[in-house]
């Protein structure tokens, strides 16, 4: 396998298997509550019909495969992490859509638009879990210290995750918000399980404290590029590639990257200020946005951080020594997210 679209060919079937019966009810009595996480991940229609709706790309799983098999590991040795990490990442989003009031995600009504939010916020809670009992079954492969160190990877994972989600929503109401308090958000909400998800590879890959380390490093610079990517795609992508209306996230007066270094501009910040501070967007005030953040050089300056997280990470790869196929796909993988266009 010489692709991340090969390894995701060869290994997605054995995860979503292992997911599946993660999320096996015990008793016929609570089939609603595992039928509605199974919706949500994309196995269920809203009458719970078996469908294969989007859900996601299951990257944070595969990254943990590819690691554990990059430091010269088996994949299928850190197959209950990846199960773990990716009922983690979906709990979180369970719980994120109630908290954004959202009312739809991959264009499908979200759980607590169906189901009303108590159950969501209840089979959120039970995804959590469900995702820490998962880990259990790394002590059917690995010593005990090894699991005990994998817990408490994904444990800090956990926490990194709700404190990140508490200062994005406590900044969505905040005009004062910096660069760097922006950029320590989401190396907790966006960073935190992507770099957790690659250590626990290579931790039970076997690779020593050092390895780990990097491949913690890389992880976390590869999230915060993904995510100024994701931010320079949100107000300046092609909609016919995004799926997303133009410049998206300024009508929704979203506070990515680029339009908290515009707030913060000694030029145009006041500007800006002024009209996130008004009345919903239209079309006139979205142009005027775009033209401020232009004479910021607000699109080049997040470009260049994106840039430089990513050197970052392959930096992070390299210091490891490791030579491998899956190691190449690691780094053509980061390559393709700096580059991306959807």
């Amino acid at each position: 396998m010489n692709t991340f679209q090969e390894f995701a060919a060869a290994y997605l079937p054995v995860l979503e298997k292992a997911m599946q019966e993660a999320i096996t009810p015990p008793d016929p009595r609570l089939a609603l509550h595992y039928d509605i996480m199974a919706y949500h991940l994309g196995w269920r229609d809203e009458h719970l019909r078996p469908t294969r709706a989007p859900a996601g790309k299951r990257v944070r799983p595969l990254l943990c495969l590819l690691a554990c098999e990059a430091v010269g590991g088996t994949a299928t040795d850190a197959l209950p992490a990846a199960v773990a990490v990716e009922l983690l990442h979906n709990f979180s989003l369970i719980h994120d859509d109630i908290e954004d009031n959202s009312p739809t995600r991959r264009h499908r009504p979200t759980v607590w638009k169906l189901w009303g939010i108590p159950q969501a916020i209840n089979v959120g809670d039970g995804m959590f879990t469900l995702a820490r009992r998962a880990l259990h079954a790394l002590a059917q492969r690995h010593p005990p210290e090894r699991v005990l160190h994998a817990f408490r990877l994904f444990d800090d994972a956990c926490v990194a995750l709700t404190e990140g989600q508490h200062l994005d929503m406590l900044f969505e109401n905040r005009l004062n918000v910096s660069v760097d308090d922006y950029l320590y958000m989401v190396r907790g909400k966006t960073t935190a399980l992507l770099a957790a998800s690659v250590t626990l590879g290579a931790l039970l890959g076997g690779a020593d404290e050092a390895t780990q380390d990097h491949y913690f490093t890389f992880g976390q610079n590869l999230g915060l590029a993904f995510q100024i990517v994701d931010d320079i795609l949100g107000i300046w992508g092609e909609e016919a590639k995004t799926g997303k209306s133009a410049a998206s996230d300024i009508l929704s007066k979203k506070k990515t990257l680029p339009v908290l270094y515009g707030l913060n501009h000694p030029e145009v910040g006041q500007a800006l200020r002024a009209l996130y501070a008004g009345p919903p967007f239209e079309d006139a005030e979205v142009a005027q946005v775009l033209n401020l953040l232009d004479k910021a050089n607000a699109r080049a300056y997040a470009q260049q951080l994106a840039e430089s997280y990513h050197r970052r990470a392959i930096a992070a790869l390299d210091a490891t020594g490791i030579r491998s196929s899956a190691q190449d796909i690691l780094r053509a993988f980061a390559d393709a997210l700096l580059h991306r266009d959807t």
